[in-house]
């Protein structure tokens, strides 16, 4: 794995907090032990694109007026769905 900003090698997967804005723009969320890629040369942390997709599909597809202000990703993930898939991503 290289890290997207430097292109160094020394990289580490971890966990770290992240700030959400909800699709319907009404608030943002604290989402705390989402995974990232922390880069041990220029120090920049950030989210991998699978990461990115996971957290704003699952934004997209639940009831977020049940969210509390801070959450894990773990349990965000875990949060039951309105609908099975986004039916209004055609990249897929």
């Amino acid at each position: 794995m290289r890290c997207q900003w430097c292109e160094s090698v020394n990289v580490i997967e971890t966990t770290n907090t992240v700030y959400w804005e909800l699709p319907d723009g009404t608030k943002a969320i604290e989402i705390i032990e989402t995974p990232c890629v922390e880069c041990q040369d220029c120090s920049i942390a950030y989210q991998t694109d699978a990461t990115v997709t996971a957290i704003e599909e699952q934004l997209f597809l639940i009831d977020t007026k049940r969210l509390e202000k801070t959450i894990t990703y773990g349990q965000l993930l875990q949060q039951p769905r309105l609908l099975k898939r986004n039916y209004f991503d055609f990249s897929v």
